[in-house]
């Protein structure tokens, strides 16, 4: 019957430990810095206008091979030939 007891007993302790760990969690949580969804939002749009995206050329127009981080660079490397 003791060996019962003690089962129950660390039983409560483990549940104990657990609530103690999620409370400190969502403490940890609560305390995180906050931005309003407006000031985000706001933000995201300026920067989507100030950031020209060369993946999206139906926005910016086309995009000159100069201009094109994404393009072959053509600065002469032998790194593959084909025999």
């Amino acid at each position: 019957m003791s060996s019962r007891a003690g089962g129950r007993q660390s039983m409560s302790e483990l549940k104990l430990r657990r609530l103690l760990e999620h409370n400190q969690r969502l403490r940890e949580d609560l305390a995180r810095p906050r931005v309003k969804i407006s000031e985000a939002s706001s933000s995201l749009i300026r920067y989507c206008k100030n950031t020209k995206d060369h993946l999206v050329p139906s926005v910016w127009g086309p995009v000159t091979r100069a201009e094109d981080p994404y393009g072959h660079q053509g600065g002469g490397c032998q790194c593959c030939s084909v025999q």
